[in-house]
């Protein structure tokens, strides 16, 4: 008896087991003939054997551990919505993985964010030429350091890192100071971001009551953008070091201000390993990676050089753009309401979800408890939403925000973590050479230098 509850397998090839289940129970014999009543009740069945075996196991005791002939194939598992849909899973993974171009569009869709206003501002900051560089740049020097974050899970031996974030490597290289500066640094970016959204959902709402007596369209904010370029016309005259009465010239030196926002802009180094981890084809997660940050450069670079290269001038002056360039319409433009109107309702469906994962990151860590008690979670959410509050009544200039909160996440977590991961694994593999020593301490010293910018320029 004791033999025919022993997991027996018989090899049929590398990397093929057949497996013997003396539990195995018909379909026939349980229900009639629907193929998700059958499953469901076999998910019943199993669901008892594991919990027959839990009882029997103390906390400190795995001889009593469910044999492996209980535990179904990883392609027989099953889990149950409240719905009654099964999702059917593949080791620890759905296997109903996400193909490349649903993931691509997933990464793209979760940088878009409040950045793109302030995009034309900063490349105004910067000088048209400049600007643009600085933006093609930055981009390129975003996706590498995003590449390091992705793959630094796998580059740690011995170890079983498939359900690891980054805090998680962080925590693995540099101890409690890994976890809790990525931790706080990552609050920074969360935090940061409600704050902008509550300056801009403010900023809306009393514009869109302010034309609350017309009718209204439904219009892409990239569609304003083609629209009202192609209304105004192009306005460019090209002032590599001077500027005029009404231009701005090509170079300026308050180009660490697009930096900074353009850090926030490309942020997306804190979620992207969980991202990927829905990807159909592992394989292509490099590839995948770098298509969806060429679409946001793209948007980004489409955005601000219209929007630039049509504001008006004369009258105004390229330098009256504002660091939300909706601004510098008037509350009576369709179009610009409508833009606003939408930017309004997602926004307030998006804060909520931040409010949550601040939340969880910060009272799982501090407490050990992701809901310790409502009074920690009010108090919580009352100075979050009081900082928005006063930032919006006092400094509601999102430009400023994004780029000094861009600028402070992304010197950890994206310049000085990363590159000290890479410099780390690099050497415990034994494949650590001075051209990458010297460029990866560039990348730290080029995200200092960005934060310090912020302040003096």
């Amino acid at each position: 008896a004791a033999s025919q509850l022993t997991d027996h397998r018989h090899e049929v090839g590398a990397d093929e087991w057949i497996f013997c289940r003396p539990f195995h129970v018909e379909p026939r014999n349980i229900l009639g003939d629907d193929p998700q009543e059958r499953v469901s009740a076999e998910a019943a069945i199993l669901n008892s054997r594991v919990h027959y075996y839990g009882r029997l196991t103390g906390s400190s005791d795995r001889l009593l551990s469910p044999p492996n002939h209980v535990i179904p194939r990883p392609e027989e598992i099953y889990i149950y919505s409240p719905l009654g849909t099964a999702f059917q899973v593949t080791g620890s993974d759905y296997a109903s993985k996400n193909p490349s171009i649903i993931t691509i569009f997933a990464i793209w869709n979760t940088m878009m964010g409040t950045s793109i206003l302030s995009i034309p501002w900063g490349i105004k900051q910067a000088g048209f030429t400049l600007g643009v560089l600085i933006l093609i740049f930055t981009g390129l020097l975003m996706l590498y350091c995003c590449y390091i974050v992705l793959k630094s899970p796998k580059a740690i031996p011995y170890v079983d890192t498939s359900d690891w974030e980054f805090p998680d490597v962080c925590r693995y290289y540099f101890g409690k100071f890994g976890q809790w500066s990525s931790l706080v640094f990552s609050m920074v970016s969360l935090i940061g971001a409600m704050v902008v959204y509550w300056v801009l959902m403010s900023n809306f709402l009393y514009n869109t009551g302010q034309f609350i007596y017309s009718t209204v369209s439904v219009l892409y904010l990239i569609a304003l953008v083609t629209v009202k370029a192609v209304r105004l016309g192009f306005h460019l005259e090209f002032h590599w070091f001077d500027s005029s009465t009404f231009y701005v010239p090509e170079f300026r030196l308050l180009f660490p201000q697009l930096t900074g926002v353009l850090t926030l802009a490309f942020f997306i180094h804190n979620c992207i390993i969980t991202l990927m981890k829905s990807n159909k084809h592992q394989e292509n997660n490099v590839r995948d990676l770098s298509v969806a940050y060429l679409l946001v450069g793209a948007t980004y670079l489409y955005v601000g050089v219209l929007i630039f290269a049509a504001f008006p001038s004369p009258p105004l002056a390229k330098d009256c753009i504002e660091p939300n360039f909706l601004d510098n319409f008037p509350t009576t433009d369709v179009m610009v309401f409508v833009a606003r109107t939408c930017l309004l309702f997602q926004m307030i469906t998006v804060y909520p979800l931040l409010g949550y994962l601040v939340r969880v990151q910060m009272m799982g860590q501090v407490f050990g408890n992701h809901y310790p008690s409502f009074l920690h979670v009010l108090s919580l959410n009352v100075l979050i939403v009081g900082a928005g509050v006063l930032v919006a009544r006092f400094y509601p200039n999102i430009g400023s925000i994004i780029r000094f909160s861009g600028a402070t996440c992304g010197l950890a977590l994206v310049f000085v973590f990363p590159a000290l991961v890479q410099l780390i694994s690099q050497r415990r593999q034994g494949t650590l050479r001075w051209p990458s020593a010297v460029f990866h301490s560039l990348l730290i010293g080029l995200g200092v230098a960005n934060l310090l910018a912020q302040f003096f320029m």
